[in-house]
């Protein structure tokens, strides 16, 4: 089975860098960045990934419009994507679930936490 490819969405580069490095310890070493939702959806257009972890909080688009483009993309719409937010809120939750989120996690997390999550999710899928 190939590597799976991970996109990490985030506006701030250092919360990018330490998702990169969480998930490489997981195991999955193979993932690309973006800065915001428009830059995401581009990557993911015009690229291969398996799978996107993607904040909530961005300028440009954020990561609830992001997701609803995924999932309003026949090309995309497959992907899973992990939901990551600074505070827990209910309706960001509620918001995640509704538009198809794979999950949501809370910052800010362990590596067990992640590796969890993800591992949850690609079973889920059959991954």
């Amino acid at each position: 089975m190939a590597e799976l490819r991970f996109l990490i969405v985030d506006d701030f580069s250092t919360m990018r860098r330490i998702v990169r490095n969480l998930l490489k310890e997981a195991g999955y070493a193979d993932a690309e960045e973006a800065e915001d939702g428009v830059a995401a959806l581009n990557k993911l257009r015009n690229g291969r990934f398996d799978f996107v972890v993607s904040d909530i909080n961005m300028p440009n688009m954020n990561g609830f419009e992001l997701l609803t483009q995924i999932k309003a993309d026949e090309k995309l719409k497959h992907l899973p994507v992990l939901m990551v937010t600074a505070e827990a809120r209910k309706e960001d939750i509620v918001a995640a679930a509704q538009g198809g989120a794979a999950g949501y996690i809370v910052k800010p997390f362990t590596k067990a936490t992640l590796e969890e999550k993800v591992a949850h999710i690609l079973k889920k899928l059959g991954l």
